[in-house]
């Protein structure tokens, strides 16, 4: 009886033990100095466990420590792990896999209404996409009108860093990118100077939106848009677009942006995108900046004054904000991207008559690039979005970690 009451009473305990079992050990090596920002990391889960996502919790091991660190899993053909490596000045970080419930951590999410995304975290708003389209102001010309643009980003402080229909270029919309040239069944078509009225970009479907304790993105179909000579359309080009915005650590003066564009010819016909001097990913930013309170530097070096034409891997965009405060962009370039490092469109220290910034990566700045039928071309850029100021050490470490994320080296419990 005594045994019995005994296996009773320990019945708890056996149950938390086995339910608490370390499936896999994780080493993730940094080759250099996180300089402050974190760093995306990710493992194929199938290949640990097919133990239900519910079961599991990750932990970060600091000698006798465990700190559960927030995760997400995404379907990818299997399951990927996602989480975040935070700053750090050692060169190797631990963790653990545990079958146990996992904690219930803080989400960031992409809010859906009549007419935008917005993602936030916390009471914080960071990014805004508008697939309704938005006009241009009582009076001007309807063709300037636009959808499937990002407006505004904030800061994390909550200063806007971009801009729309600015009086001097109402078709600039935020961070958005259309082709300027393109030969297309014999005509050259502009997506970009929407007053043409030659052709446009705009929102098609929402593919998809997930929000999650580690990042919230959305996947969106846009249509580059032809407007034949005989009043009729025609989708040229169909642009698979993911943004993903990163949950921000806590209390911090950044977070994280990538934007992913898979393009594909939308009929038998090529795109040929024509060399010219801007097109692409472009950067209305605030108007708040000008020449005096603005500055540029890119990973070659470069500042406003001799960057336009130029290469970089990245590139910084920041300057004084409203409360007396300070912030900006790095735009990373991934390697992978056409024509990288690529060539760059920004604007001159008189532009306007008060240097007002335009920032732009722009592949076919010097060359035309074809696009295939058939085939699909991908373009994929990251954003830190920081409150402050960034340097070049920053900004190439977010680019190191970008380009190669670290690897993660996996011990699995051999009893699982």
């Amino acid at each position: 009886m005594q045994k019995r009451l005994l296996i009773l009473a320990l019945l708890p305990l056996i149950v938390f033990v086995l339910s608490a079992q370390t499936i896999a050990g994780f080493k993730i090596t940094l080759p250099k100095a996180t300089n402050g920002i974190a760093i995306p990391a990710s493992v194929n889960l199938d290949a640990l466990t097919f133990l239900a996502d519910s079961s599991l919790s990750l932990f970060e091991v600091n000698g006798n420590k465990r700190i559960e660190v927030a995760y997400q899993i995404k379907q990818e053909g299997h399951r990927t792990m996602y989480w975040s490596v935070q700053p750090a000045d050692k060169k190797e970080i631990n963790y653990q896999l545990v079958n146990t419930a996992p904690h219930v951590f803080s989400k960031i999410e992409a809010a859906k209404n009549d007419s935008s995304l917005t993602f936030r975290s916390g009471n914080r708003n960071l990014l805004r996409y508008y697939y309704q389209t938005v006009y241009p102001p009582k009076g001007i010309d309807t063709n300037f009108k636009r959808s499937g643009f990002i407006h505004p980003l904030w800061t994390p402080h909550g200063q806007e860093l971009t801009r729309i229909q600015a009086p001097d270029h109402y078709h600039h919309y935020g961070i958005w990118n259309p082709w300027t040239h393109v030969l297309f069944e014999k005509d050259t078509v502009d997506f970009w100077n929407l007053k043409d009225h030659k052709g446009t970009v705009r929102f098609a479907k929402l593919i998809s939106k997930t929000n999650g304790d580690v990042f919230s993105e959305f996947e969106v179909l846009h249509e580059h848009v032809v407007f034949k000579k005989d009043g009729t359309e025609k989708v040229a080009m169909n642009e698979l677009q993911t943004v993903r915005v990163y949950e921000p650590e806590k209390n911090s003066d950044y977070y994280i942006v990538d934007i992913t564009s898979a393009m594909s010819c939308a009929t038998e016909s090529p795109f040929l995108i024509l060399e010219y001097r801007y097109a692409g990913m472009g950067w209305r930013t605030t108007g708040y900046w000008d020449n005096n309170n603005c500055e540029v530097l890119t990973s070659e070096g470069k500042t406003r004054k001799d960057t336009d034409g130029s290469r970089a891997k990245w590139c910084i965009v920041q300057g004084a904000l409203p409360g007396n405060d300070e912030g900006g962009v790095a735009f990373l370039s991934y390697p992978t991207n056409y024509n990288f490092p690529e060539p760059m469109r920004i604007w001159t220290l008189n532009t306007n008559g008060r240097g007002d910034m335009f920032f732009s990566f722009a592949p076919t700045k010097d060359r035309n690039w074809l696009l295939e039928p058939g085939k699909t071309y991908v373009l994929k850029y990251r954003m830190v979005v920081f409150n402050g100021k960034f340097d070049a050490a920053k900004a190439e470490t977010a680019w190191q970690y970008y380009a190669a994320p670290p690897q993660v080296q996996i011990q699995k419990n051999k009893t699982e």
